[in-house]
């Protein structure tokens, strides 16, 4: 099997004819058909193999066990007949709570079930995938096995997706595991090898998944993450996006990267020889649109704003077209070289000096050769780098300009704050942590003399304008204390969104939750769990106010909550406007289940990771 080709091997779908009256957009509702709830003996009882965690190791109940103890199962087993017994398709942590229920009490125990029909085998993949996707987040290849089971019994990515309220491109993504060994999926379920070289292993061919193996299973070692990338495309990693020519006009093979949603040429030579054409015809266009000179950077080159300056057509400015090896195409309009500009500049006696000497200046040979230019350059590079290292204050001022404004080696972007829902994206905005960010952004650009650039909240900016040398002028100006600031203001205003890194900062910080956030309209809004209400109506009211309030609405309880918190129409002693919900707390704890908490679990996995080894 060759890689996935643009126009010869499309994308692989799982589909059906939709039955006449289907509406796609309608969530299907679950197949299982009962008669009235049974009372079956646990012993009767056994996980089915349909359900899709089956074979797992048992699950965590000490969350549900208390309760099932005193009060029993209130919400019905789905189960399926299965040889003499039934096999349980939704409940499985439920049927270890009562199993280890009757070990510990020595009754016999019956559990309330519904009986679904057991000739549908796509309903009971189905409702077992809703029952675990609702409490847990699946894993990929535990959603790959439930999806493609839905795949063969007949659903399209559609229905899929349309079942699990998921985009069909995720569902796409989960089915491209189609494509991968099942030895390779195995490490991945062992933790040998990681998300991402799973994914780009969905780019991979069979040949190349076998060599691949070969390469793990031997003494050479197998690539692995973005190398895995590079060595499925032969090193270049030119994706499709840079491609100036139309896709459709390409013949060689594209591996299709579904998790990046973009490709990848696999035949570097073939791409640029199309790319070279498009290039071409680029340069055409601009002679046609009045650009007199069109300069093409060898492949590589970079284009140094800083020795050029603007001027547009009519005033002899020439475009430049930097290339890149990973086939980009950067295009430079209405530039001049600094030399040339002065040249001119004398010449119409803008700078003074003779008209003449001038002209005769600017026809004389250049004093260095592109080559002799570069060779000078790295050299210099090679000294001033060396140089470097023996300056440690400098080399601090060095990496803080370079995270302020950035350079074709280093991307610093402020953190993108803004939210799919705009009330979230106001309530950020509004916060009091927004405000001392932006009030310690604008003393620390006052304070080193710096232009303030835009906002950053919601809409990323540079976090400072100006060019490097300014910026690095403005910081050795400044004591080490200072430059320490700016660059803590830097590293603020980019911190990753990722709740691994915030986490583990956070539990060095240990910040004050309390002063810095509370909750908010948008917060309120957004909140729909009931069995979290409830819990929140516990911690700040008690067990009997909860208890009050059980069996309102989830508006009603909110209302509550809200009310208890702000003191609106209570006492002075019930109001609790120091309350905060466990996710906002310094360090973020779970209500039902951590797995399902990604502050909690995060900041678990970092107290473990961070906790001093003995």
């Amino acid at each position: 099997m060759t890689a996935t080709q643009v126009k010869e091997r499309p994308q692989r779908t799982y589909s059906v004819p939709k039955s006449k009256g289907e509406n796609p957009k309608r969530t299907p509702k679950r197949r299982a058909t009962a008669e009235a709830i049974e009372f079956i003996d646990i012993a009767k009882l056994h996980v089915s193999k349909l359900n899709m965690r089956h074979g797992k190791a048992e699950p965590d109940i000490e969350d549900i066990y208390p309760s099932i103890l005193t009060n029993g199962v209130n919400q019905s087993l789905l189960v399926r007949k299965e040889g003499k017994g039934f096999g349980v398709i939704a409940g499985r942590r439920r049927l270890f709570a009562l199993k280890r229920k009757a070990e510990a009490t020595g009754e016999a125990v019956n559990a309330p079930c519904i009986v679904m029909a057991s000739g549908n085998v796509a309903a009971a993949k189905e409702a077992s995938l809703l029952e675990n996707i609702a409490r847990l987040p699946a894993t990929e290849l535990e959603q790959f096995a439930a999806f493609k089971g839905l795949a063969e019994a007949g659903r399209s990515s559609a229905d899929i997706a349309a079942q699990f309220g998921l985009t069909e491109q995720r569902v796409a993504r989960v089915l491209a595991l189609a494509n991968v060994q099942p030895d390779i999926l195995k490490l991945y379920e062992d933790d040998e090898i990681g998300r991402e070289t799973l994914r780009y292993m969905t780019m991979a061919s069979e040949a190349q998944q076998a060599a691949w193996l070969e390469l793990w299973n031997g003494p050479e070692h197998a690539p692995q993450n973005s190398y895995l990338k590079d060595w499925l495309t032969g090193g270049a990693s030119i994706s499709t996006k840079a491609a100036l020519f139309n896709l459709e006009d390409y013949s060689g093979n594209i591996i299709a990267d579904l998790f990046g949603e973009q490709g990848y040429f696999q035949d570097v030579d073939l791409f640029w020889e199309h790319q070279n054409r498009a290039i071409a015809a680029h340069i055409e266009a601009l002679k046609s649109e009045g650009w007199q000179s069109v300069v093409l950077l060898e492949r590589g080159e970079y284009f140094a704003r800083y020795e050029h300056g603007k001027r547009d057509k009519e005033a002899g400015g020439k475009v430049y077209i930097q290339l890149g090896h990973d086939g980009s195409v950067t295009t430079h309009k209405g530039w001049l070289p600094q030399s040339d500009i002065k040249k001119i500049d004398r010449i119409l006696g803008l700078e003074g000096g003779e008209g003449e000497q001038a002209a005769k200046t600017v026809s004389t040979k250049p004093e260095m050769s592109g080559p002799l230019d570069e060779y000078v350059r790295l050299h210099r590079h090679g000294a001033i780098r060396a140089s470097l290292l023996d300056s440690p204050s400098t080399g601090l001022r060095v990496s803080v300009a370079h995270m302020l404004v950035g350079s074709h080696l280093w991307t610093c972007t402020p953190a993108r704050t803004k939210s799919r829902k705009e009330s979230t994206t106001k309530s950020v905005a509004a916060s009091p942590n927004a405000a001392r960010v932006e009030t310690e952004r604008q003393e620390v650009l006052s304070l080193i003399g710096l232009p303030e650039a835009t906002a950053t909240y919601g809409d990323p900016s540079t976090i400072v304008d100006g060019s490097f040398a300014q910026v690095f002028a403005a910081l050795l100006a400044q004591p080490d204390a200072v430059v320490m600031r700016v660059m803590t203001l830097a590293m603020s205003l980019t911190l990753a969104l990722d709740a691994d890194i915030v986490e583990a900062v956070g539990l060095e910080l240990k910040p004050d939750m309390s002063a810095l956030w509370s909750p908010d309209d948008a917060f309120f809004d957004i909140l729909r769990d009931k069995r979290v209400i409830n819990a929140m109506l516990k911690e700040i009211g008690g067990k009997s106010f909860a208890d009050s309030l059980v069996s309102e609405t989830g508006t009603k309880q909110k209302a509550a909550l809200r009310n208890r918190f702000s003191g609106v129409g209570v006492s002075e002693d019930m109001a609790r406007g120091d309350w905060r919900p466990r996710w906002m707390q310094d360090v973020p704890t779970h209500y039902l289940d951590r797995k399902t908490c990604p502050p909690a679990q995060a900041a678990a996995l970092a107290k473990k990771a961070l906790k001093p080894k003995v």
